[in-house]
């Protein structure tokens, strides 16, 4: 037995309440090292004269480490406990000291693993509407210009024709919410938004002025209006929050820059020297752009200034969440403000990061909710486009993923193949439509929100920003363009995670005969959805996929 690899640690993605009597726990260990694991646990304070037993479930695994799992309902919440391990090379008990041979219950009180009370505080909540949320990501200025009768002097580029850095296109916000009803038909209940503040940019990351929408996309009449015809669909509405930099033009900035240090806002800023010299740049800016200078988060002032924005659009345009643009730059002190403020204003408005790593440490419920989780989306890339990855690495890979993160949050991440940032995904692949229509599957059925980017239902292509936000091509999603399946697939995705519940199972990555699987259990049905990747056929479990076929099957019987 490698003891090297065991771990537990409380208070984590390893152990968990899920509610006031419930707790998960989760144990790793050796792939391949347990024949059986229990956890042996009780009240603390009996537990050196009574204790119960629970056998955990392997729940997946990765190249090195097998992952368990139980869930316990408990009467006393002071929870103490053990694992029990049955092993290939004999019995061993885990506790706080480490794998033994013997345990001495009655000495517990110095060594059992504990969860000393379950507070109801300290529970992470869920969205509730994000567990059945498809989201559609738009670049507003490339979606669609509904408001033909506008100032359009800034335009300077065609409607299809290849962006640069500076096009305007003239996207705007009367477009998006002309086009609500064809998102809608697509199986999409959500919008995120990228930033529709005043800003002199195309994609609108450098505002300077976050109580108006910039007047290119129509004003702040224009984001209401959006905002109460998507409500009336059912559906939510996330904009981008920005707080991590502003614009040079942002008033509270200018004031430095005339002021320097006696300025009331110096401290507002990052700033090295008596004022900033944007030749010089003697100050933090995102990336090395001297344009957008960073914000001094750790400020008591600059977080309420800009939790005071967040709640604004919540109280005031009744937005569903905020999805936080560079939030791993951004100080914790503020990101835990921040959620207070919101979670004041609607409980149920979510809280997404922009973290492209592991941002578990931020994902405990005092932070965000969730992240956009790129880690999916390189998955994708390694299994569909690079050929990095076997079934058997991507089933591997994807179970490490589900255990980074407790199951609350497990179930709002935001799940990508591709946006505003990236590379298309189906440049990616090389145009491969099957390749495509696979890894949407995976995306729709793999636990988390689904969101694709505006476009993906046509197949649009592209490379790295600016080239990856190209106009949407309207004439493509007309009867006969040749693109009907592809949203006919999204529309069948959306209506399988909604009718068949598969936000309520118990899912597991795996691989059997080359054949990437991913099981859904529920206590009536097994949805699994199966990916064959390698050029031959494969019969599997009683369903016979050709080379590079997937299909989704419930209880044994193919339904896609």
């Amino acid at each position: 037995m490698n003891r090297y690899a065991m771990y537990h640690a409380t208070d984590c993605a390893y152990c968990f309440p899920v509610s006031e009597k419930e707790i998960v726990l989760r144990l790793r260990t050796a792939r391949g090292d347990m024949k059986r694991v229990q956890v042996i646990y009780e009240s603390k304070y009996v537990f050196g004269q009574t204790q119960k037993r629970a056998v955990m479930r392997k729940a997946c695994s990765s190249e090195l480490y097998d992952y368990y799992t139980v869930t316990l309902r408990l009467t006393d919440t002071r929870l103490a406990y053990i694992f029990y391990l049955e092993s290939t090379d004999g019995d061993w008990y885990f506790s706080e000291d480490g794998v033994s041979k013997q345990y001495d219950y009655k000495l517990g009180f110095y060594n059992f693993f504990q969860y000393p009370y379950i507070n109801r505080a300290d529970i992470m909540e869920p969205v509730e509407w994000m567990r059945d949320a498809v989201f559609y990501q738009v670049f507003v200025d490339r979606f669609y210009m509904g408001d033909q009768k506008k100032d359009r002097s800034y335009i300077n580029c065609a409607w299809g024709e290849l962006p640069k850095p500076k096009s305007f296109a003239g996207g705007d916000l009367a477009g998006v919410t002309e086009k609500l009803d064809y998102i809608r038909s697509l199986g999409c209940s959500a919008l995120y938004l990228t930033p529709v503040f005043c800003s002199h940019s195309n994609h609108k990351y450098d505002i300077y002025d976050y109580y108006r929408v910039d007047e290119q996309f129509g004003g702040n009449e224009a984001l209401k209006k959006l905002i109460r015809e998507a409500h009336r669909r059912g559906m939510r509405v996330v904009l981008d929050a920005v707080f991590n930099h502003c614009s040079e033009d942002l008033p509270q900035f200018q004031d430095v820059i005339r002021n320097g240090k006696k300025s009331p806002y110096y401290d507002w800023f990052c700033i090295f020297g008596d004022k900033p010299d944007p030749e010089k740049q003697n100050y933090e800016s995102f990336f090395s752009c001297p344009y957008m200078p960073k914000f001094n988060t750790s400020n008591g002032q600059v977080q309420q200034f800009l939790a005071d924005i967040g709640c604004y659009y919540l109280e005031e345009y009744g937005i569903d969440g905020w999805r936080l643009d560079v939030c791993d730059e951004v100080s914790r002190a503020f990101w835990k403000y921040f959620r207070q403020r919101i979670k004041q204003c609607n409980p149920q408005a979510v809280i997404i990061g922009e973290n492209w790593h592991d941002a578990s440490a931020s994902l405990r419920g005092d932070q965000y909710d969730s992240v956009m989780n790129y880690s999916f989306t390189k998955a994708c890339l390694d299994y569909f486009a690079a050929g990095r990855f076997n079934a058997q690495q991507m089933a591997w890979k994807l179970g490490e993923l589900l255990m980074r993160n407790n199951d609350t949050v497990n179930s709002m991440m935001l799940n990508l193949l591709d946006s505003h940032d990236t590379h298309r995904f189906f440049s990616e692949i090389g145009k491969d439509r099957e390749a495509m229509k696979a890894a949407l599957c995976l995306l729709y059925l793999f636990p988390g929100a689904p969101c694709i980017f505006y476009g993906t239902e046509i197949l649009t292509q592209g490379g790295y920003d600016p080239d990856c936000r190209r106009c949407m091509d309207w004439e493509k999603t007309k009867s006969g363009g040749g693109y009907e399946e592809i949203a006919r697939l999204l529309k069948d995705l959306a209506a399988i995670r909604r009718e068949k519940r598969t936000t309520e199972g118990v899912v597991s990555p795996e691989e059997k005969d080359g054949v990437f699987i991913l099981r859904n259990r529920q206590q009536n049905r097994e949805l699994t959805l199966y990916i064959n990747r390698t050029d031959r056929r494969v019969d599997v479990e009683g369903v016979t996929l050709n080379a590079m076929s997937h299909c989704i099957t419930e209880n044994g019987g193919i339904i896609l």
